[in-house]
């Protein structure tokens, strides 16, 4: 078993008002720009049919938010809370990662992949390492410091970040309809897993990497002229309802256990002593 201690704050407060302002900001530099120098797909029913599509319309809009979530941290003063995060989680836990990480490389589409251009693949890759590292400093960084400061527990801090992460997602029915608003809700569920890479990894880092991969694996036949099906597809989409299924079961069993210290260290037993001494 393992004792936290509960770290002092540091830097500036933010409210969690106030973070819903700076989501709307980082939305706004998103999605307007997006819409401001976006490329025209040219009727093609591919999301990323060329290099300048995933530049204009998703590179420099989200390296742009990256940027943006940057320099709150650091106004803030949290870079260390928010690259380091302490709240111990149980062995199993590190299925989380490890399968989202497996499901999104044997899930790539890689024949796909292969047939496009060198600047076509190169700029994805950076597109969807932008978005892992820019929604996971927004959500599982600011967003969890933001909730756990206020003094929530664990699992509030968990649901409210990923709440606000899908939601976030909804500005996407603009231009995908109705579809965003399932999307969202599947965008939440991988927020908690995201939040549980945060946990047991100790750092940041770890769901930065599941996220840019992920992102990654799920696009991978959305590039070149044409949509193509790849059979490795459905390992995201299995995944995601077993730890759907695997979080619920062991809903109870994720903290790790902890005993509280004492003023001084850990307490001590008392001596028994026979009656009458």
């Amino acid at each position: 078993m393992s004792a936290i201690e509960s770290p002092p704050q540091r830097g500036r407060r933010l409210t969690w008002p106030w973070f819903l302002v700076v989501v709307v900001v980082y939305l706004a530099i998103i999605q307007g720009l997006g819409a401001l120098i976006g490329a025209d797909r040219g009727g093609s029913a591919s999301q990323f049919p060329t290099t300048e599509v995933v530049v204009r319309n998703g590179l420099i809009p989200i390296g742009l938010s990256v940027l943006f979530g940057a320099a709150v941290v650091t106004w803030l003063g949290w870079w260390g809370e928010v690259l380091r995060y302490r709240a111990p989680v149980r062995r199993w836990v590190w299925f989380v990662p490890i399968s989202m990480l497996a499901a999104a490389l044997l899930g790539m589409n890689y024949p796909n992949l292969a047939d496009q251009p060198v600047s076509l693949v190169l700029s994805l890759i950076a597109m969807t390492a932008c978005v892992g590292i820019g929604e996971e400093l927004m959500f599982r960084g600011i967003g969890v410091q933001v909730f756990k400061r206020a003094g929530l527990s664990e699992g509030k801090v968990a649901l409210y970040s990923s709440l606000i992460f899908g939601a976030v997602h909804l500005s996407n029915a603009f231009g995908e309809g109705a579809q965003a608003v399932l999307q969202a809700v599947i965008v939440s569920t991988s927020g908690y897993f995201f939040y549980l890479c945060l946990r047991v990894g100790g750092t940041l880092l770890l769901p930065m990497l599941v996220h840019g991969l992920w992102d990654l694996g799920l696009i991978s036949s959305l590039v070149g002229s044409e949509n193509k099906a790849y059979a490795g597809m459905v390992l995201p989409i299995l995944l995601q309802v077993v730890l759907i299924v695997l979080v619920v079961v062991k809903r109870r069993s994720i903290a790790a256990e902890t005993v509280p210290l004492a003023a001084d260290g850990p307490a001590t037993p008392e001596p028994v002593t026979a009656p009458g001494q």
